[in-house]
């Protein structure tokens, strides 16, 4: 699926920006989780609930993009366009 003529990203760099954003989802709502517990006066709370969400959420998107990325994998392989295509695997 290439739009405006750009190349498609390989797959094993789709899948180390996944990790960062796993990484981002983790810190950015550790650090909203603090400042929020803090403003109530309880900011031990308010990170681990912060922190809780980031690696429910990042999870849940690494998770959602991997599949992704393995279904279209899976349909390039299915189609001959995959990278054992040209050594008759």
């Amino acid at each position: 699926m290439q739009t405006g003529g750009q190349k498609q990203r390989p797959a094993w760099l789709r899948l180390v920006g996944l990790g960062h954003e796993l990484a981002a989802a983790v810190v950015g709502f550790s650090v909203v989780g603090y400042l929020v517990g803090r403003y109530f006066g309880n900011a031990l709370w308010g990170l681990i609930i912060g922190a809780t969400l980031g690696v429910v959420g990042g999870l849940y998107n690494l998770v959602r993009q991997s599949l992704k990325l393995t279904r279209e994998e899976l349909r390039r392989g299915a189609s001959g366009n995959g990278p054992d295509a040209d050594r008759g695997a």
